[in-house]
């Protein structure tokens, strides 16, 4: 690598520190297929073949243009109207960047402005920022206000949250020495009786997911009860597009919502980039992490935007930043912003209901088979995992539907060894009947 301005004393240095002989030691953990990749492209061709051949590399991917996709966990395949790439592509918003003169960003203030506004009413909640990294930081950062506003050292979160959203947690929270209690989920929701008993008044915050990992549907309000007995915040961490039906988080007294908003008119983008929200009660309006845009009038009288909160150390005392939060995710909260005011308050409520009667359908279809089982039964919103009998292994399955064009459910057992020969599978609106039949005749072949 030398573009890294590393000596090799450097090296030596940094390899002896962590006990490691090479460089190759380091990558050990990487397959060696892929270390040893290389695109082996020949010397001196014109662009057009580069092109051409990069093209035929890329279609050795199984993409959603070429495959019907029952994967969710946390990414999800919707219907993005035109007008989001429409406008999301003009120049002024597509190269756009943090407003560091927000007097000539007149533009991205607004669109910040009104991807806060339209957040604060799907969720219900008082305040929003312009945006977080992703779904998981956003709660993150969530438990982090809990901690600093609390004094307290302990947070209490469901097993059933994404589990990557709980990696990134405790990887947040070791330096502070924080203590994160788990509780399991072994009917697919929340333990209520085990909460009750873990939750106490050394407890910041109680963190639920809702639809959880598995699309079961969370009692929110009960949780909501329990937390705020011990004094301690409750965060919401919910899918926006569930929202249309659902109970929203400021109904049931939560403090603090988040979730991942990429559902609102973003791809898949292989993974990301992602867009996070953050939205409080108004009483925490001056603890958050990011920043706020504003409405006032100028000296003229004539309507503008400002930042009206920047609390990360780029912009205030370090030691009175909220976060060291840098860029909020903006191209992506235009387009959420677009995607919202396009479907607009009835739209929402459409495109719930049709990832319930979708994934409902899907559920009932697989359950008929011989092939699986519930692996829960409760409600559940547009994903469901099921439990494949006898000696059908869910690993050959999806190795089976790749092969017919279709890619099956997450393996679950990957982070839940006890849930072993189960997947968890996801149907949106973007599925349709003959699609969903498809799964099941090739299912039913096995």
């Amino acid at each position: 690598m030398d573009y890294i301005p590393n000596t090799e004393r450097d090296k030596e240095i940094m390899l002896k520190e962590m006990g490691i002989p090479s460089f190759e030691a380091l990558l050990e953990d990487i397959p060696k297929t892929l270390r040893q990749f290389s695109l082996a492209l020949p010397h001196g061709i014109s662009e057009p073949e580069v092109l051409k051949i990069l093209k035929e590399l890329s279609e050795r991917n199984a993409s959603t243009d070429k495959c019907i996709s029952f994967l969710g966990a946390g990414a999800y395949e919707h219907y993005i109207p035109s007008i989001v790439d429409h406008l999301a592509a003009r120049s002024e918003f597509y190269t756009c960047y943090t407003p560091y003169q927000p007097e000539v960003s007149q533009g991205t203030l607004q669109v910040m402005y009104e991807f806060q506004t339209l957040m604060c009413e799907l969720t219900g909640m008082d305040v929003s920022n312009a945006s977080m990294y992703d779904g998981s930081t956003a709660l993150t950062e969530a438990a982090l206000l809990s901690i600093r506003l609390k004094e307290k050292n302990k947070i209490v979160c469901s097993r059933a949250i994404h589990p990557e959203y709980r990696q990134v947690l405790r990887t947040y929270l070791k330096g502070l020495h924080t203590e994160i209690i788990e509780i399991d989920s072994p009917e697919g929701t929340t333990n209520i009786e085990r909460l009750k008993k873990v939750v106490d008044d050394k407890t910041a915050a109680v963190l639920i997911q809702n639809p959880n990992f598995f699309g079961c549907i969370e009692d929110m309000e009960a949780i909501s009860n329990i937390t705020h007995k011990h004094d301690a915040l409750f965060i919401a961490c919910v899918n926006p597009i569930s929202l249309g039906l659902l109970k929203p988080p400021g109904e049931y007294n939560a403090d603090i919502a988040v979730g991942e908003a990429q559902v609102l008119g973003n791809y898949l983008n292989y993974g990301g980039p992602y867009l996070g929200f953050f939205t409080v009660k108004k009483e925490l309006l001056r603890k958050i992490p990011g920043r706020i845009a504003g409405e006032t009038v100028d000296s003229n009288g004539k309507r503008c935007f400002v930042l009206t909160l920047q609390a990360r150390e780029q912009h205030i005392r370090r030691e009175k930043a909220t976060s060291n939060i840098c860029t909020n995710q903006g191209l992506l909260a235009l387009r959420a912003c677009i995607y919202l005011c396009a479907l607009g308050r009835t739209g929402m409520t459409e495109l719930a209901n049709l990832n319930i009667q979708k994934s409902h359908y899907a559920y009932e279809r697989l359950c008929a088979l011989n092939v699986f089982e519930p692996a829960f039964k409760k409600p559940f919103f547009n994903e469901f995992a099921l439990k494949a009998k006898g000696n059908i292994q869910v690993g050959k399955v999806n190795d089976y539907l790749l092969k017919k064009g279709i890619i099956g459910g997450l393996e679950l057992s990957r982070f839940y060894p006890e849930l072993g020969n189960s997947m968890l599978l996801c149907a949106t609106e973007t599925k349709t009947k003959e699609s969903i039949d498809r799964l099941i005749a090739e299912l039913s072949k096995i």
